[in-house]
C-alpha cells in the first residue's frame, strides 16, 4: 500500500510547481480582498490607494494573482496599513526543506 502525505495544501494535491508560495499568494490576495471590502472603495478608488490600474484592482478581487509576486502583494497589504512580521524558524531536522505558510492574526 502507498501512503501519500496528508496536506492542506491544494495546489501540492493537484501537483503544481512551487505549492506553499501559489498558497501564500492565495492568502495574501485574500487578505487584500477583506481589506479592500472593509473600506468599502470602489476598484478605482482602491487602485489610487494601492498604485494600481483598476483592471488589476479587479484581477485581485476575483482572485487572480498570478500577475503579483509574493514582495508585491506584502507591499499592497502595507499600503492597506496592515502590519506585515516575518518569522523564520530553525529547522526541526537538518534534512527537511523549509516551507513558507501565511498566517493572518
Amino acid at each position: 500500500m502507498i501512503r501519500k502525505k496528508k496536506t492542506d495544501n491544494v495546489f501540492a494535491v493537484l501537483g503544481l510547481r512551487d505549492p506553499d508560495d501559489l498558497l501564500a499568494r492565495a492568502e495574501l490576495t485574500r487578505q487584500i480582498y477583506n481589506a479592500l471590502k472593509a473600506r468599502g472603495l470602489s476598484q478605482e478608488k482602491a487602485g489610487e490607494l494601492l498604485g494600481l490600474k483598476q483592471p488589476d484592482v479587479s484581477l485581485l478581487m476575483r482572485g487572480r494573482y498570478s500577475r503579483f509576486s509574493t514582495d508585491r502583494l506584502l507591499h499592497l497589504l502595507t499600503r492597506l496599513g496592515r502590519n506585515i512580521e516575518i518569522v523564520v524558524h530553525n529547522p526541526r531536522s537538518v534534512k527537511a526543506r523549509g516551507r513558507l505558510t501565511v498566517v493572518a492574526a
